[in-house]
């Protein structure tokens, strides 16, 4: 049942009118919702949001009890462009293969996969698995060499005149030009999901020997689409092409042979009529005259189909890719966002946002507050303080129509995860005891309530946190600064050596450290903000300032409760010189 739209969120709405166009266009049908993805190199961020759009979408659909597929195109007949940049296993003899579909060049060195395309299709599939997206996948390679499209395509060929017709009424038209932006640095990048999912710089169509052609031959020897069609028969289908990369020549008959593809401004509105997709987003690029989604409006009416409706969708920024450990050349895929966030907050991160907003996924420090900010939402959702739109958002992004997505049965505070993983380096049993430290009432009783936050918020340390900002406790006091203390400065250690015992929790340690500048100037150490002069703070950072130092020999750390539980009042003691 369609919500009002004072409280629908974005995706109830677009969920309202898919369903009403698909019972117009195919009633009694299950409602048809797209997205393309071509396996060119590491499938990114920005490429996810073609999925995660249709994906929340169909989801929603689902929940209201109507059938639905989401069919996601695996673009790997598309020819290989080029190679990509800093790709583990790839080097420049990887240029050889220019040309040739996707799924004929070799894989990465050392991988278990076939080729190029089943390389980088499975890392996909895998982070979609753990997103909770449920989708059929169709390789467009297995579809054209099995002949499943051929009646599109000699339907294309035949209606080759009108196809032309349509493309030239843009092809004198210019782009707008873009607007010079300055460079941006590289942890601040934007992820655009290429036009045509990576194939937009394909051209429309031959206009040789044979005037215009919106077939492209793969050669028969060489196996690349540097082909030119030198010949076509309408009435026998027999076509005769020459390679301009090895010179090799043939002659076939269309209406039996599998080895080609339409170009992709007929490619894509053919499938949209095969299909019958309802529902298919697009990169903002498609805003422009003569952009694939534009024409495929008007080319998808030969085949007998109808444009689906198709949102624009915004760039996905990413923050602190220039500490990225991966050498990608820095573009985060999916399975790298995964690794140090729950699929959960990825999701929401995609769901709360309307798609032509723009957002940043974070692999810096930004990334704890997001999770402070998923948590306190996750908060006022139990309560019911949480607004309709936040509520819509967070229950897409924890469950799907079929279920509750795995969660952390004890989910900590990722910032304080993140402290103990950093301080502890990998000693499960000390990050045990630390966590059990923090909150004594109810101690956690094995790592693994604590899993899986815990195991990304380690691995955003161990692969996000430069070396000069990990944390390392001193092994021995800092005598030279301990005799150089004034009896201000010694006395707030005292007091705060005493307490220790007394306070031995997160909530304790945070009372005792902020209370303790409160107490030297005579204050009650439960005493309010408005109850203090402005000059606590100053003394509150100065104490703090001092225990970095005499605890981590640094000006700054973690959490300083959480980094005192990880040091133990033993070695505390010890590194305060008591």
């Amino acid at each position: 049942m369609a919500q009002s739209t004072e409280t629908a969120d974005w995706v109830s709405r677009f969920a309202d009118d898919v369903i009403e166009e698909s019972e117009r266009r195919a009633p009694g049908k299950p409602v048809v919702v797209a997205s393309g993805l071509s396996p060119s190199g590491p499938i990114h961020l920005g490429n996810l949001r073609e999925v995660m759009t249709p994906h929340l979408v169909a989801d929603e659909i689902r929940r209201r009890g109507h059938q639905v597929r989401h069919l996601i195109s695996w673009d790997d007949y598309d020819r290989y462009r080029k190679v990509p940049a800093g790709v583990a296993g790839v080097d420049e003899t990887w240029a050889e293969h220019i040309g040739k579909p996707l799924t004929s060049v070799p894989a990465p060195k050392g991988s278990a996969h076939p080729n190029w395309a089943e390389h980088f299709k499975a890392a996909m599939i895998e982070s979609l698995a753990e997103l909770g997206v449920e989708f059929d996948g169709i390789s467009q390679t297995a579809q054209y060499t099995s002949g499943v499209y051929r009646e599109q395509v000699l339907h294309a060929i035949a209606h080759r005149a009108d196809i032309d017709a349509i493309l030239d009424q843009y092809r004198t038209k210019k782009a707008p030009a873009k607007q010079k932006q300055q460079q941006k640095p590289v942890d601040e990048a934007e992820l655009e999901a290429e036009e045509g999912s990576g194939a937009a710089s394909e051209d429309d169509g031959s206009s040789g020997t044979v005037g215009y052609f919106p077939y492209k031959p793969y050669c028969g020897n060489c196996e690349k689409d540097l082909t030119t069609v030198t010949s076509y028969d309408d009435e026998t289908t027999e076509l005769t092409y020459a390679c301009t990369a090895c010179g090799f020549s043939e002659t076939v008959r269309l209406n039996e042979f599998n080895r080609g593809k339409l170009v992709w401004k007929v490619d894509w509105p053919m499938r949209w009529a095969y299909e019958g997709v309802i529902f298919e987003p697009s990169g903002v690029d498609h805003s422009s005259p003569g952009s694939s989604f534009q024409v495929g409006g008007q080319i998808v009416g030969i085949f007998g189909g109808k444009q689906p409706i198709g949102p624009m969708y915004a760039f996905v920024g990413i923050s602190g890719m220039a500490k990225m450990s991966s050498s990608r050349g820095g573009v985060p895929t999916p399975g790298d966002a995964l690794k140090i966030m729950e699929p959960q907050l990825l999701r929401w991160l995609y769901a709360r946002r309307r798609p032509n907003q723009s957002f940043k996924i974070a692999f810096d420090q930004e990334i704890q507050r997001l999770y402070d900010e998923w948590d306190k939402l996750d908060g006022k959702v139990t309560d019911g303080s949480a607004l309709p739109a936040d509520v819509a958002a967070h229950s897409r992004a924890v469950r799907t129509a079929g279920g509750e997505l795995p969660k952390t049965s004890r989910p900590l505070p990722y910032r304080t995860l993140a402290s103990v993983a950093d301080i502890t380096a990998g000693h499960e049993d000390q990050a045990l005891r630390i966590l059990s430290e923090l909150d004594p009432a109810h101690p956690l009783g094995s790592l693994d309530e604590a899993r899986p936050r815990y195991d990304k918020a380690e691995a955003w340390i161990n692969t996000h946190v430069p070396a000069d900002q990990r944390t390392i406790v001193r092994d021995e006091p800092d005598a030279d600064l301990l005799k150089s203390l004034d009896e201000a400065s010694q006395q707030s250690l005292r007091l705060l050596a005493d307490g220790l015992a007394d306070h031995w929790s997160l909530d304790g340690l945070t009372h005792l450290v902020y209370g303790v500048p409160k107490v030297q100037a005579g204050f009650p150490a439960d005493a309010t903000p408005k109850e203090l002069p402005a000059e606590i703070k100053t003394a509150q950072r100065t104490f703090f300032a001092l225990l970095y130092h005499l605890l981590v020999g640094r000006d700054t750390g973690p959490r300083l409760p959480t980094l005192l539980l990880a040091v133990g009042q033993e070695r505390v003691r010890a590194l305060l010189g008591e």
